[in-house]
């Protein structure tokens, strides 16, 4: 199957504006207008007319990611991903991408820890297509108890590939698992092995029942369409599907770290590795802002800060940086990270990384760094939306972790940080009592006798 399951980004505040007027709003990318109506059942629908797209864009957005997974069903979430293309009554297994090839297009799917969505870029003129396709799995979806047999074993493979085969990413999860307690952004988006192994096709039909619902839905369409001729389409297609239960916005809170945490991962690897988060906040608080200048400060690019010092200068870091999102509904982690050049101790990448943070700490950034990391941030984010599918990216995430309206207010809260902002969310998040370290300690593989 060649769905990309987002695993990373990066992931419930809910925005719920229920009403049946339409709205239009002209902010956009370069006078791109958007299109907002939400109907009677609760679909949201976004049309976002851009008269220089070359192809057209449908993109369905369901609020039922990993966090929405009960205790003891890790993976649901993807794996329902992968079973959404197994076919209806009316449209077989495959057919769906069938229809969508045929007809020039390409269909894919992705699944985070705040969300799902699919999507299939067409000629304009051929979105009518998956307008009835999306509507009709939407509620009539088949579960045939030996697909779902044999599409957890897939997804229990891709999970031996990209965790328990990769040491770093093994090294992530760990961290993540251990920075957290209480709240669900513990879990990992494919689900634990233990999890997956026990999965049935009733625990799928109920997640899907509960969560693919017109209520727990958004819509965007995109490109030069005819915007009126497809909201008609839409309401067509999905307006007579009934609203599903309502889904409660998760309310769990994390509880206060009160000291640094340490893990260690032994792994068949070459070398050693090590990722140390803290926790910090997401778009909805204004430090978030700061948090992203800082990020790109100590690692966008070779002249960043933390490039410059342990691989140009010290040498002893084969590949070394921080990272940080702020957009996700809830709050999540800042990452310092680095591996070890061969014959170099761990700890000595370890102490450099933090040498970094204490001189941010100490002095705060020139006002030329900190225009020069805005640039960046702003730069990367317009130019991400290049496309006509990221445009309407951008449009889908913003609004599946608050409103999508929250694109411009990220711009314009990057744009009013000063480096005060900087030092300040420095000494106040990259703290020792707040951090949880994992290093990987590589051990050698065993022969075969």
């Amino acid at each position: 199957m060649k769905k990309v399951s987002v695993i990373f980004i990066y992931f419930l505040l809910s925005f719920h504006v229920l009403y049946s007027h339409a709205t239009a709003d002209v902010r956009g990318v370069e006078g791109v207008s958007v299109y907002e109506e939400v109907l009677p059942n609760g679909l949201k629908i976004l049309a976002l007319k851009d008269p220089s797209a070359l192809l057209a864009v449908f993109q369905i957005w369901y609020n039922a990611g990993s966090v929405n997974e009960p205790i003891g069903k890790t993976g649901l979430s993807h794996l329902l991903e992968h079973m959404m293309f197994k076919g209806t009554h009316k449209y077989g297994p495959k057919t769906f991408s069938k229809i969508i090839k045929r007809a020039g297009g390409i269909d894919n799917a992705g699944t985070s820890r705040d969300y799902v969505f699919y999507y299939q870029k067409l000629a304009p003129d051929r979105l009518h297509l998956s307008i009835e396709l999306e509507a009709d799995r939407m509620h009539n979806l088949v579960m045939d108890p030996k697909e779902t047999l044999s599409e957890r074993d897939v997804a229990m493979e891709e999970r031996r590939m990209r965790y328990e085969d990769d040491p770093q990413n093994l090294v992530f999860e760990e961290v993540v698992s251990t920075a957290f307690k209480n709240h669900p952004y513990r879990r990992p988006v494919i689900g634990w092995m233990s999890d997956l192994q026990k999965i049935t096709r009733d625990d799928l039909w109920e997640f899907y029942r509960t969560y693919y619902s017109p209520n727990n839905a958004l819509i965007i369409v995109a490109g030069d369409i005819d915007v009126d001729l497809l909201v008609d389409k839409i309401k067509k297609e999905f307006g007579a599907i009934p609203k599903g239960p309502h889904v409660e916005s998760i309310a769990i809170i994390e509880p206060e770290q009160r000291g640094e945490k340490r893990v260690f991962v032994k792994k068949e690897a070459e070398l050693p590795y090590i990722l140390t988060a803290y926790k910090v906040p997401d778009i909805h608080h204004e430090d978030s802002f700061a948090l992203e200048v800082l990020s790109s400060i100590l690692s966008d690019g070779k002249s960043s800060r933390i490039y410059k010092s342990l691989i140009d200068e010290k040498k002893i870091a084969l590949s070394a940086g921080a990272g940080y999102s702020s957009i996700q509904k809830y709050p999540f982690l800042f990452y310092l990270y680095g591996t070890a050049l061969p014959g170099i101790r761990i700890d000595n990448i370890e102490k450099a990384l933090y040498e970094e943070v204490a001189n941010i700490k100490s002095n705060a950034p020139s006002e030329r760094e900190v225009q020069k990391a805005k640039n960046q941030i702003g730069a990367g984010f317009i130019m991400g939306q290049d496309s006509v599918f990221f445009q309407a990216k951008i449009l889908g995430i913003f609004e599946m972790i608050g409103d999508w309206k929250l694109k411009d207010a990220y711009l314009e809260g990057i744009k009013n940080v000063i480096p005060g902002d900087v030092q300040r969310v420095a000494q106040k998040y990259l703290i020792e009592d707040q951090r949880t370290v994992g290093i990987l300690i590589p051990i050698k593989g065993q022969t075969s006798q």
